[in-house]
């Protein structure tokens, strides 16, 4: 199902690779790039002057207060806004897998090799590249060092005294998250190295998934006839290239543990700045065979000769005793670890790193509580973990690889599947890990319930899943810094429900609780120019909160519009409820979240205007497309509207409550009548029912209520809101409009087409590509039997942003056709596993174990 256009823009990323090493143990699927490729297409992002004059000038008071708002924001209180729409993260085509596990903080290295991307402190994103964080190779053959270059190609102004500028067109990089490899031939010396990465990301592992580690195993391929001792050195920094990494204090120290017959040794990287103050910790693995040794502590400025000419004497470094003193304010301090073993001729030999941090205990933005990271239940709470948790990897990780590999195998080796779907499915997986995700305890005096308790028809104060796995919380975006934006996870909660579901339903509970609280708290919302109460009761929140305030305390970040008009955001609850008990038949959860749904539906209500069953909109879509003007009843809200009924209906029944099922039943089929005479127009639903010039616009997301009752083993018999022949109907102008009459079919389905088949250009958001929904479409269509469509129409996107605008682990919510993206790293994306999903309902359920029967455990 590899298309041509699409087999060309994969071989182009290898098209600068000049050896025929392929390195050892690297898979035949992922995401492949020379690591002297350049990405030909640069794009900027959405900016505020981006905006057409059109709807400048309709959204004119929104400009206005917003930017009255963003100056208050960066000037007066020296915060950084929730969404900057001035200083957007310009595109660097450089990023690749990020180390670690779920919710204790991350470090991105890129392709090349760069550590370059940092989330220490909870959802706060750096985008620095620290130089002196570098591998380093040392050959020697007879006691003489005859090789020794950093494994890096860059040229950089500092640290002269090191031999740069290793040759990109002699090696490659390869992710199949959660793992990537870089393989590098050394010219002209016969050796191979591969370098692989691997961070433990287990789908229903609630414990080793949670650690801030990453090991860093190297395989030494040694051609030549002749033995060679080769030395491998691991440089850090003390800091991550911020600010505070000069701001004094900070000290190194040498480590060595041994337990259980196993040793490991290395360097302690304490870093001491006012505010979550956390240990690096870089390690190796002691065998009798291998020699570790370690410098604990060097400037990272000037030539740095001294470092250098210390490994290349003989292969190893000094290695002194003690802790360095704090470092000076205004200085940095960096430290080295080095490993080297003895490689027979034509032989191949390993050495094992690792990188840990430890940061228990965090506070956000705010500084109004302490939170405790999920991974201290297990290694404590006193920020001096960081040996064990390096000993811990370094004797542990084989069994995370049998683990990643027991539940990757299905898929990698269905011949069935195309090789761009198998890297889309697990690369974008990396969002889960770094979408400045925290995974944290629940406070002992934590009440969940938002003060209604179960015995008055609420929830329990401390759910049992919520105490015992935790609260989880991740970014709309990198860049639009809100916690568990819902209409986002709507889509993307997918991959949580399958893989991690505990942490699904914990996300739920917290949702749950927040529908019946109140804030009524009155502040300015830019788009209307209004003041509402933050948080209206019996409404889904928008977030759960800005990790530069305070998150779980203070919902609804987001202060564009006044979410308590939203439609669509309690229906999308009510929606996941349900798909989420198809999926884990927990039936605990399903009478808690019982009487939440029947109170969000009730405030639903009041939008039926004319009591046709049939909810309306005035003014903006809904969350999710809200830029996008609409008129009374939509394809998009009216759908969810239908399909939330559906499931009212199921759920009635399965609560054994016939008069309610009766009620919903009842407004369900005259809604459903209402529906198709308001929106159907012979070939799919009208975007809006106004009757205006753009009413009639082909939405890419029509379907996506018929999606989730597909998700939910809906859509059919009794529980059924659409006729089937009308939803493939409307999907057939999907793809026939907007995917193929879109850029030659190549890059996904824009969010609106005209009939005639050109771009809706509206609005801001109408001729714009969202990964996440066309992800979605394309499951939907796979649930609908229409499998060659679906893979086209997801493929495009996954060409387009992985192998044509070098978008690679920074997967955007959006591009244009030309020119634009916006709001990079992106949560949306992660419904491709809704596709995953789609798939398995086309197979027997013993065909693909790991993703649907383990959903139930």
């Amino acid at each position: 199902m590899n298309t041509e256009w699409g087999e060309k823009s994969s071989a182009d990323l290898m098209s600068r690779y000049v050896s025929n090493e392929t390195g050892y143990g690297v898979p035949e699927e992922g995401w492949r790039i020379c690591l002297a490729h350049e990405f030909k297409e640069k794009r900027k992002p959405f900016q505020a002057k981006d905006v057409s004059l059109s709807n400048v000038l309709e959204h004119i008071g929104l400009g206005i207060r917003y930017l009255k708002w963003w100056y208050k924001k960066t000037q007066v209180e020296k915060k950084a806004p929730f969404i900057d729409m001035f200083r957007a993260q310009p595109l660097r085509q450089i990023y690749g897998a990020p180390l670690g596990g779920i919710g204790g903080g991350t470090i991105t290295r890129g392709w090349r090799g760069e550590f370059c991307r940092w989330q220490l402190n909870p959802g706060m994103y750096h985008y620095k590249t620290v130089t002196a964080n570098q591998f380093t190779v040392c050959l020697r053959r007879g006691g003489q060092t005859v090789y020794q270059q950093v494994l890096s190609v860059e040229r950089p102004p500092t640290l002269q005294g090191w031999n740069w500028g290793y040759c990109g067109e002699y090696a490659f990089y390869h992710a199949l998250y959660p793992r990537a490899w870089t393989v590098y031939e050394l010219p002209g010396q016969k050796v191979t190295l591969t370098c692989r990465q691997v961070s433990p990301v287990i789908p229903h592992d609630y414990q080793d998934s949670s650690l801030p580690v990453a090991v860093f195993v190297w395989d030494v391929e040694n051609n030549n006839d002749f033995a060679l001792d080769v030395s491998i050195m691991f440089t850090m920094v003390n800091g991550s290239g911020h600010k505070d990494d000069k701001c004094g204090g900070h000290w190194n120290e040498p480590f060595h543990l041994e337990k259980e017959g196993e040793a490991v040794s290395g360097v302690l990287l304490h870093h001491c700045p006012a505010v979550n103050p956390y240990t690096l910790c870089i390690a190796a693995r002691e065998q009798p065979d291998r020699e570790v040794s370690h410098q604990t502590a060097f400037s990272p400025k000037g030539t740095c000769s001294g470092l250098w000419s210390d490994l290349i004497t003989d292969g190893r470094l000094d290695s002194p005793t003690g802790s360095s003193p704090p470092t000076p304010k205004g200085e940095k301090v960096a430290a080295a670890l080095a490993a080297g073993c003895s490689v027979p001729a034509q032989s191949r030999s390993s050495l094992e790193f690792c990188l840990a941090w430890d940061m228990p205990t965090i506070t956000f933005g705010s500084r109004e509580r302490e939170h405790i990271r999920r991974y201290a239940r297990y290694f404590g709470s006193k920020g001096d973990a960081a040996p064990s948790l390096g000993h811990y990897a370094l004797t542990h990780y084989r069994q995370w690889e049998r683990s990643i590999e027991e539940w990757q195998r299905p898929v990698l080796q269905d011949s069935s599947l195309p090789s761009w779907y198998k890297s889309a499915l697990f690369n974008e997986l990396y969002f889960v890990v770094d979408g400045g995700t925290v995974w944290t305890e629940l406070p002992e005096d934590a009440d969940v319930s938002g003060g209604v308790r179960s015995e008055d028809g609420g929830l329990p104060a401390q759910p049992a899943v919520v105490k015992e796995f935790g609260r989880f919380a991740y970014l709309e975006g990198q860049e639009y810094r809100m916690y568990n934006t819902y209409d986002v996870h709507f889509y993307a909660s997918f991959a949580l429900i399958m893989l991690w579901p505990k942490l699904a339903l914990s996300v739920q509970y917290d949702i749950a609780g927040s529908v019946v609280q109140q804030d009524p708290t009155e502040r300015l919302h830019l788009m209307s120019g209004r003041c509402s109460p933050v948080k209206a009761q019996n409404v889904v929140p928008h977030d759960i909160g800005d990790p530069d305030d305070e998150p779980w305390q203070r919902v609804n970040a987001y202060l564009i519009h006044d979410t308590a008009d939203w439609k669509d955001l309690n229906l999308k609850f009510v929606l996941q409820v349900y798909r989420d008990f198809h999926l884990t038949q927990d039936s605990q959860y399903l009478r808690d979240m019982w009487p939440v749904c029947q109170a969000v539906m009730e405030s639903e209500m009041k939008f039926d205007l004319d009591g046709d069953g049939l909810i309306e909109n005035s003014g903006y879509a809904d969350q999710t497309y809200d830029g996008w003007t609409v008129t009374g009843p939509s394809a998009y809200c009216g759908g969810l509207w239908l399909a939330s009924l559906c499931v009212m209906c199921k759920m009635s029944r399965l609560a054994d409550n016939e008069e309610t099922y009766q009620r919903y039943r009842d407004i369900l089929d005259r809604g459903s009548a209402a529906f198709d005479k308001l929106l159907w127009n012979g070939k799919y639903y009208n975007y809006d029912s106004s009757g205006r010039d753009l009413s009639n616009s082909v939405m890419s997301d029509q379907c996506a209520g018929h999606w989730f009752l597909r998700a939910s083993g809906l859509g059919e018999g009794e529980y059924k809101a659409f006729p089937k022949e009308k939803i493939q109907s409307a999907l057939k102008s999907v793809f026939d409009l907007n995917v193929m009459s879109f850029a030659g079919g190549q890059m996904g389905a824009v969010n609106g087409m005209r009939p005639e088949g050109v771009p809706d250009r509206s609005s801001v958001q109408s001729d714009e590509v969202w990964i996440g929904v066309v992800y979605g479409l394309a499951a939907t269509m796979i649930h609908e039997g229409m499998l060659e469509e679906g893979m086209r129409t997801a493929e495009g996107c996954y060409r387009t942003v992985w192998e044509r605008l070098g978008m690679a682990f920074q997967t955007p919510e959006a591009y244009c056709e030309k020119n634009i993206y916006r709001s990079l790293a992106y949560m949306r994306p992660l419904s491709v596993w809704a596709m995953q999903l789609a798939l398995s309902t086309l197979q027997t359920v013993s065909d693909f174990p790991f993703f649907v029967v383990q959903c139930t455990r």
